[in-house]
């Protein structure tokens, strides 16, 4: 059955008539099946074509996604603080209007070019309220800061988020590949898709492209799913030069091994020499030119010994005297700083002191507009304690005091 969405979608793409003819002629082809009804019809005047990319071009695609979506992940963990989970990616095809009736509007567009090693563009596509969390958590806060509409400060925080995330998943594709991949600068952009003409955002966005679905995890304050799309050439080149990398990156010396070189006259396979038989029977080696040593001709191999020709080393070894290493017991409690002793080793290190009144978040034209005379508005009530900061960390909160003529803070509370 199809959905009020998507009912209004097809009414908006053709006329009131075309449309009726669609609705009225698809149950009579689909034979009873509703959902291969859905996946042939068209929506919005454009038919998917299935054929466009088969299941093993889909699982390729998909786990080339999953291991750059794997180090993306690490790099948005060390940005928000929190713990990342980005898996589970589903390729499929799709269009425009199959991206707008299965997402939730408005949300943020992120586009990313390749510039090195690989050619092509590929698009994020976050929720507004995934990006405002991340954000949030981003400029210090505890993610719950989401009221309002995605800004310009927001903007450029995602922006700089996905680029150190885009960075890692370029790096791991780089070692896919055997050869240097970079990316240009992401440019995120807000839209509510209904309005918007796809040309304007990319090319590719006009007919049927990749989309891959990621479930996306931050802590407890996301729990949501994150969308990328390919042009299918790009899905396919992509895919195709990964394997080429993977292929060629010692495949072939794997499956067939040069021989080892036969071991010198006089060598057994490990590379020590072979005993002579006549030395098995306790017979002398007049060969060698070696004068016999009391013990068993039996032991000579264990010893090391060199081949016709060489230095002979083993009676010099055989006199030395080798006696086990002693080492000095640590055990003692020398360590230092162990249960805080010593630790005037490090009290003389400065740390820089900050007391924060308060805090504000303003956006690019607002900050562009300050002037003398202006006053901001901070979060703190008049008269709130401050915030004292070590090295930027959070450990107490004080009260504003003045000391002749100075400003000073009265420490009340250490945060544990």
């Amino acid at each position: 059955m199809l959905s009020q969405d998507e009912i209004n979608a097809l009414l908006s793409g053709m006329d009131s008539s075309g449309g009726q003819d669609a609705s009225a002629e698809a149950p009579a082809d689909s034979g009873g099946d509703a959902s291969a009804d859905a996946a042939a019809q068209p929506v919005g005047g454009s038919t998917i074509d299935e054929s466009l990319l088969t299941d093993s071009e889909k699982d390729a695609i998909g786990e080339v996604a999953n291991i750059s979506m794997g180090s993306s992940a690490t790099t948005l963990y060390s940005l928000v603080n929190q713990k990342v989970n980005i898996t589970t990616p589903q390729v499929e095809l799709a269009n425009w209007e199959n991206v707008i009736n299965n997402y939730e509007r408005p949300c943020v567009f992120i586009q990313i070019k390749y510039t090195v090693g690989l050619d092509g563009t590929n698009i994020l596509i976050l929720k507004e309220h995934d990006v405002m969390v991340i954000t949030d958590l981003m400029m210090g806060g505890d993610g719950t800061n989401t009221d309002g509409e995605v800004g310009e400060l927001q903007l450029s925080a995602i922006s700089e988020a996905m680029n150190q995330m885009m960075g890692a998943a370029a790096t791991s594709l780089s070692t896919m590949i055997n050869q240097k991949v970079d990316i240009s600068p992401p440019q995120a952009t807000l839209l509510d898709m209904i309005n918007d003409d796809p040309s304007d955002i990319a090319d590719f966005l006009t007919g049927t492209f990749v989309k891959i679905s990621f479930k996306m995890q931050v802590g407890d304050l996301v729990d949501s799913t994150l969308m990328q799309l390919y042009p299918i050439e790009f899905a396919k080149a992509l895919k195709d030069t990964v394997i080429a990398g993977d292929s060629g990156d010692g495949g072939q010396e794997a499956a067939a091994p040069e021989p080892a070189p036969a071991p010198a006259p006089g060598a057994d396979a490990a590379g020590m020499p072979q005993m002579d038989p006549s030395m098995m029977q306790g017979q002398p080696m007049p060969q060698m030119g070696m004068p016999q040593m009391g013990m068993p001709q039996m032991g000579m191999p264990q010893m090391g010994m060199p081949q016709m020709g060489m230095p002979m080393m083993a009676p010099q070894m055989m006199n030395m005297n080798v006696q086990p290493a002693q080492f000095q017991n640590f055990a003692g409690g020398t360590t230092i700083m162990a249960g805080g002793e010593n630790i005037g080793i490090i009290k003389d290190v400065p740390l820089e002191v900050t007391v924060e009144l308060g805090r504000t978040a303003k956006p690019i034209a607002d900050i562009l507009d300050f002037a003398p005379g202006t006053i901001i508005e901070l979060d703190k009530v008049a008269g709130e304690p401050v915030d004292v900061l070590v090295n930027g960390k959070f450990v107490a909160k004080g009260e504003v005091v003045v000391i002749e003529e100075s400003f000073g803070v009265r420490v009340t509370e250490i945060v544990q």
